[in-house]
């Protein structure tokens, strides 16, 4: 009898065929489900404990993305290899898994609930993340778990103009695809979008959307039907009942209060006008002698007041929005909150930036580097060097509050991920600016997408910084009110909007497209028709905020800071490479301890020099170009005596070139020894006369003297050179031509030559 009974289900996507299993695996999990696509493997279980989790008022979902190098036939990197702590790439795979199923748990589900995504087999062709957002969906929907999906994921590129399902990672990594999104929905409804392009209009941008939309629909068909084959009854489970009595009294007691809180337009304000609400609300319900007597009771009768203030106070800013068209801070729907602008703050920075929206500011700064700074990217499908990188930060003192600092937590690396994305779909090409760029986002306040604010805050820092930027980059965050069909779209939202609010849709682009977008759904999802409205609504807000932040600056600076290293390049011939590096690095080494600059080569022969000190950099090029100089017919070189033979000298005329001069081309006078007119470690002035297909150099230094008193030029047969250079005596001298008999003795003379006879 088989210990297997396992139920599978396929369909088609993006011209593969993707299957979803359950049975086999991971069969003690509530829900396991092994994903097959092309030859991608994932295998996804999700567990769910069988008691609420006491005294939290949340829902704790934790999603793991867990990389295992032995899917790509790779050993990790690590000094364990081992695999270590998540990459931050597993962890933005693990937000797009976790961001579209976390709304769809019912309302007061507070079980501890794990979803876990093992890589088990890599195919660069086949989309991973489809793979694990598919995978978690159908393994939730199969199980007991409470669950309102299934959801499913595709990823929608655009190469040569065409729309494509799942484009391969190396499209996407090399820049062939020139739009790519990632979009996760149930049948019905969009819950996220994940992506970016290159300035692609809205028009793209939803086009790409509502094709992805209708793939999903026959993923999640597949997995409904998987459900029907192997799925298991759904747990018994109640959400906690409302107390009505309860509610009624805290509205009573709280109303007047926020509703003066909710139209008071400062943050720190307003938090103290709900806190002091909140506080005499409870101190009404809840008397200190009921916390004395009955201790366990006054405690749930004050965690259940709690959660009525704040279902009170959500519905009174949603009826505000949508009934007044009046938000919290005064504004209407599509106005964005003042904006100042400044660059150039900090001078020993190579750039910087400060971005201020209402109460929240980001300050960025710009890092200019060499190879030397690269970071090292190592995951299941490369093994690279990262050029470009956003660091966003969030420390607590941004909004008003003690806590820990030094751990980026994974909002702080989302949230950095999407700032990049739109900040580099415009950047140059490495090969026009051969710098390793770093920028960092320090949110100083923050009231709302602060991930919008380093987007603006680094383009005009990168701006500032002297690179060649072609345009600057704005963000802005959407927001979404919606109670069946009453719709308010929210441009500029503050964090009470976001907090309170149904959707956070953050948009980032030039003002002729879309780099980056991004958005997330606390609803079941919204039509094509929202999403249009807000991309329009979007467009008109980043108009305004660019048009803001040329207040500050509008191009790049002519010059980069006095402070930034200057690269100079230049490409010498392949062939060259090992002359400049040296035995072991010998030769580089001494160019950059020489000059003080920093030289890197590369394979293809392309050589960068960076420094600041213009001085140092002419040292590097000249140590450079001597060392790849070729010598010119006909140019005259100092050069040292580098070894003396009998048939002439050795003579080095450049760092890595020698050349000959022979015996015949020292002097006018007859030479019998060489050293009675050079040795060794002299310097010479020599002409070149010839450099032969070989690359031999023959040198002269009789031409450049002085013709002695009376000279008489030889006679006979002329200074016809060595026959061989490698051969010793026998490659000096004027040999007359060999007869056809008996050669008869040597004489000085004989065949009108100049040559000595042997000793």
């Amino acid at each position: 009898m088989s210990l297997f009974n396992p139920k599978s289900v396929s369909v088609d996507v993006g011209g593969k065929k993707l299957t979803i299993e359950t049975g086999k695996l991971a069969k003690q999990a509530d829900g396991s489900v092994l994903v097959s696509y092309g030859e991608t493997r994932v295998l996804v279980t999700a567990c769910s404990s069988s008691t609420p989790k006491e005294g939290i008022d949340f829902f704790p979902l934790t999603v793991e993305f867990a990389e295992k190098y032995y899917a790509a036939g790779k050993i990790p990197g690590s000094f364990h290899r081992r695999e270590a702590k998540p990459t931050s790439e597993s962890i933005l795979s693990a937000r797009l898994i976790d961001r579209p199923i976390r709304p769809l748990f019912p309302e007061g589900y507070r079980n501890e609930t794990q979803v876990v995504a093992t890589i088990l087999s890599v195919d660069q062709e086949a989309d991973l993340d489809c793979c694990a957002a598919i995978g978690a969906s159908a393994a939730l929907h199969i199980s007991d778990i409470p669950f309102n999906g299934p959801t499913a994921g595709v990823r929608v590129g655009r190469k040569d103009g065409q729309f494509v399902i799942n484009p391969s990672w190396s499209d996407v990594e090399t820049g062939a695809t020139d739009l790519e999104i990632f979009i996760t929905g149930t049948k019905a409804a969009i819950m996220m979008v994940e992506g970016g392009a290159r300035e692609a209009s809205e028009d793209d941008v939803l086009k790409a959307i509502t094709l992805g939309h209708a793939e999903i629909g026959k993923i999640v068909g597949a997995i409904e039907e998987l459900r029907k084959l192997a799925g298991k009854e759904k747990r018994a489970w109640k959400a906690p009942e409302t107390d009505t009595a309860l509610t009624k009294k805290v509205e009573d007691l709280a109303k007047k209060g926020l509703e003066t809180a909710l139209r008071t337009a400062n943050k720190g304000d307003r938090y103290a006008l709900v806190d002091d609400t909140r506080a005499k609300t409870l101190a009404a319900l809840v008397s200190d002698e009921m916390k004395k007597s009955t201790p366990d009771a006054a405690k749930k009768l004050e965690k259940d007041a709690k959660n009525a203030f704040e279902l009170l106070q959500y519905n009174l800013m949603r009826e505000m929005i949508l009934g007044e068209k009046k938000r919290i801070d005064g504004r209407n729907l599509t106005t964005v909150r003042p904006i100042e602008v400044e660059t150039g703050l900090l001078p020993r920075a190579h750039g910087s930036a400060l971005f201020t929206r209402g109460e929240t500011q980001v300050l960025a700064t710009v890092t200019l580097g060499t190879s030397e700074d690269e970071g090292i990217v190592d995951t299941m499908f490369q093994k690279s060097y990262r050029k470009f990188t956003l660091h966003y930060n969030f420390p607590p003192f941004s909004v008003g509050e003690a806590g820990r600092i030094g751990f980026t937590s994974r909002r702080e690396i989302g949230h950095g991920a999407l700032a990049e994305r739109s900040i580099k779909a415009t950047f140059p090409k490495h090969e026009a600016f051969p710098y390793t760029v770093r920028l960092v986002c320090e949110t100083l306040e923050s009231n709302g997408s602060s991930s919008m604010g380093s987007v603006c805050s680094s383009s005009m820092a990168i701006m500032d910084a002297g690179i060649p930027y072609p345009k600057p980059v704005a963000g802005i965050a959407m927001g979404l009110i919606k109670e069946g069909d009453r719709v308010a779209v929210l441009s500029d939202i503050l964090g009470d909007e976001d907090h309170l609010g149904d959707m956070d849709f953050k948009v980032a682009g030039t003002k002729d497209g879309i780099n980056g977008i991004q958005m997330d759904i606390k609803i079941e999802g919204v039509n094509a028709e929202i999403m249009k409205t807000a991309l329009a609504q979007a467009r008109e807000g980043r108009i305004h905020i660019l048009g803001e932040m040329a207040k500050a600056i509008t191009e790049s600076r002519a010059e980069m800071s006095k402070y930034a290293p200057r690269i100079t390049t230049l490409k010498i011939p392949v062939d060259k490479i090992r002359e400049v590096i040296g035995t072991g690095g010998k030769v580089i080494k001494d160019i950059v301890a020489k000059s003080g600059a920093k030289v890197d080569i590369n394979d293809d022969g392309v050589i960068n020099i960076a420094t600041s000190d213009m001085a140092a950099r002419d040292k590097a090029l000249e140590m450079i170009n001597n060392i790849i100089a070729t010598p010119e017919v006909g140019a005259i070189y100092r050069g040292k005596v580098k070894k003396i033979v009998e048939f002439g000298a050795f003579i080095g005329i450049m760092p890595n070139q020698d050349g000959l001069l022979h015996v015949s081309e020292i002097a006018h006078e007859r030479v019998n020894r060489v050293e009675d007119f050079m040795k060794e470690g002299d310097e010479v002035e020599v002409k070149v006369l010839e450099v032969d297909k070989m690359g031999k150099v023959r040198l002269s230094r009789k031409v450049l003297l002085p013709l002695p008193p009376g000279y008489v030029p030889p006679t006979g047969g002329g200074d016809r050179g060595p026959r061989r250079d490698d051969r010793g005596g026998r490659g000096g001298g004027d040999r007359g031509p060999r007869g056809g008999g008996d050669r008869g003795p040597r004489r000085d003379g004989g065949g009108g030559g100049d040559r000595p006879p042997r000793q």
